[in-house]
């Protein structure tokens, strides 16, 4: 395998697939990056076995077609540091590679392709575009309430529905829940899906880059995404998710309109008492027009208010600092509604028109002896 390639391309290229490189495991040839040189085109290869995987290609000149797999960490630390614009590559017949830019050479051990798993499959029968932008903002909007903890593992991954001509992202983590909804030019009905968190993640990334439409095909067992020049695969999930319907609540007893701007640096001002170990819930009062915010720790005591509009009864709970921050500040808009029906009743925070978000925040009990 010989080719001649841009230095930049090539770095870019290599940072991101290593982001799907397994980090740790018994296959060795799973901590590297699989270099395919055909055609026109070098192809690389990440993928982790379990979850993930992505690959790209590169426009070169290739001198001889062949294939090696290098080690992720070692060859993207080269690449990255190589002083010229371009950068020749070559592997012999026992996987030795050289890797020359300007006065730099290397001489490293490859692994033969291979011992390099074979990436799954997914057929394209069922498929769907989607504006890039729109997806990046769906992620961002959801991927905050996934669950970090796999005592579900359904729940570390986002539901995709898609349907009646809308898409919609749903995550719960136990404490909240967050959907995103959005129009989508597609045929396909009654499809779910649940996507891993970590493949969204490096989705998200992919979809900062490109302003072309992203392409989701799904498979029985994994889901692509095409994003420009890379290709995301992962694995879907298996298992039940929640009915995120029924936990949603259909009545509020209280109609709160709030600045989302005011309410957030209300709740960051009265959150500086509170650290990991000295945690405590925010205290919320929802009083005519305004709200009143408060916190108590034992370095000391935190209070603050902000001007709202407020419909029905008022009502005093307790929020995790964190997690009321997470919702309002992945709320759109200037304004948003809040809605809420009692004191034990989860928050429902909402556009002021339309449905194209929804953000549920779970209470915290509070006790007497914080007043």
């Amino acid at each position: 395998m010989k080719f001649t390639c841009d230095r930049q391309l090539l770095t870019e290229a290599v940072l991101n697939v290593q982001r799907a490189v397994s980090s740790k495991s018994s296959i060795p040839a799973l901590q590297g990056i699989l270099l395919k040189a055909k055609q026109n085109s070098i192809f690389l290869y990440g993928y982790d076995a379990e979850m993930l995987g992505m690959t790209t290609e590169i426009p070169a000149d290739i001198s001889e077609i062949g294939t090696v797999v290098l080690s992720a960490r070692l060859f993207g630390d080269i690449v990255r540091r190589l002083p010229d614009a371009s950068v020749h590559i070559a592997a012999d017949d026992h996987n030795v590679t050289t890797i020359q830019s300007g006065q730099s050479h290397f001489s490293i051990v490859g692994i033969p392709a291979e011992e390099y798993p074979e990436l799954p499959h997914v057929s394209s029968e069922r498929s769907i575009r989607i504006s890039s932008q729109v997806l990046k903002n769906m992620i961002r909007q959801t991927i905050f309430a996934v669950a970090e903890s796999d005592a579900k593992p359904i729940h570390t991954g986002t539901l995709f529905e898609i349907g009646n001509g809308k898409i919609r992202l749903v995550s719960v983590d136990g404490y909240r829940l967050a959907i995103r909804e959005e129009m989508v030019s597609s045929e396909e009905q009654d499809l779910s899906f649940v996507v891993p968190g970590k493949a969204l993640q490096e989705v998200s990334k992919l979809l900062l880059e490109t302003d072309e439409p992203c392409t989701i095909q799904v498979g029985s067992r994994h889901i692509l995404f095409i994003i420009g020049s890379y290709t995301v695969i992962a694995r879907l999930l298996e298992g039940e998710f929640l009915d995120y319907r029924a936990a949603i609540p259909q009545t509020s007893s209280t109609t709160i309109t709030v600045k989302t701007s005011d309410f957030i640096d209300s709740v960051e001002r009265v959150s500086l008492l509170i650290t990991d170990r000295l945690k405590s819930p925010i205290r919320c009062l929802f009083d005519e027009d305004t709200v009143r915010l408060s916190s108590y720790t034992p370095i000391g005591r935190a209070s603050d208010q902000f001007p709202a509009q407020l419909t029905g009864n008022s009502v005093e709970m307790g929020f995790n600092n964190h997690y009321l921050l997470d919702a309002l500040r992945n709320a759109e808009g200037d304004q948003v509604k809040i809605e809420l029906n009692g004191p034990l009743s989860p928050m429902k925070v909402l556009p002021m028109e339309g449905n194209s978000f929804l953000f549920l925040v779970l209470p915290v009990r509070l006790k007497a002896s914080e007043d």
